[in-house]
């Protein structure tokens, strides 16, 4: 331990929070937003009779979740460029940028487990739910607004709120764009002063604060929804 030199930490607060820090969460707010979004439209397809609209929903959330997060940032960095250029008729690629890319993947790949998430919580709902809102002249998309969403809402609120921890915890991953998160803050200024144990543990001892002091805020929900059921 002699040998560390841990002050290296205090002149890298600014840059690891300012920037790092700043980037990791804009990143995993944009993804969070736009992959319930999204996953909330794949829930509804894949809860439709349709099955135009519920078989492409469940090929496309299967797939999502059977693959690794890292290899679907590779593929839609590297590839996409040209099968975008192919779909307009472009002679060279286009550009979609590190930080674009590292969002709409992130969105792409979370969509998939907020679909199931948001798909458990409605079918928690007792059928009598629908059946009474029917009964009360609305339409089936005013009942799934007015009666059902609200009560899946507060059900799958704790799964939610998990999934955007790990969401927080996979944006790391942005490291094989060269993109500039709170990790890789932390290892431009430990290679550049040569004292990446110290800032790699500092990282550590962080995220472990972030995500410990989030689990225990959402196990506190959850316990106060069980109580409300």
């Amino acid at each position: 331990m002699g040998q560390f030199d841990f002050g290296v930490i205090g002149n890298a607060l600014p840059y690891l929070f300012r920037t790092g820090m700043v980037f990791t969460l804009t990143l995993t707010a944009l993804a969070a937003v736009m992959g319930l979004a999204l996953g909330t439209v794949l829930a509804m397809m894949r809860l439709s009779r349709l099955r135009i609209l519920s078989v492409p929903a469940g090929i496309y959330v299967n797939v999502m979740r059977s693959v690794p997060l890292l290899l679907v940032i590779f593929w839609f960095y590297f590839l996409m460029p040209y099968m975008a250029a192919w779909a307009v008729g472009s002679s060279t690629p286009l550009r979609v940028g590190a930080f674009n890319s590292a969002v709409i993947t992130f969105t792409l790949f979370e969509a998939a487990y907020f679909c199931e998430i948001m798909r458990a919580g409605i079918q928690s709902i007792a059928r009598g739910q629908v059946s009474a809102s029917l009964a009360l002249g609305l339409t089936p998309w005013q009942g799934m607004r007015y009666v059902v969403l609200p009560q899946a809402l507060r059900n799958m609120l704790p799964a939610l709120l998990t999934r955007v921890i790990i969401l927080f915890q996979d944006t790391s991953l942005v490291y094989v764009l060269s993109l500039t998160d709170f990790l890789g803050a932390a290892t431009k200024i430990g290679q550049r002063d040569g004292r990446l144990v110290e800032l790699y543990l500092f990282v550590a001892v962080v995220y472990f604060i972030i995500c410990f002091t989030a689990s225990r805020l959402v196990k506190r929900l959850e316990r106060r929804t069980r109580v409300l059921r």
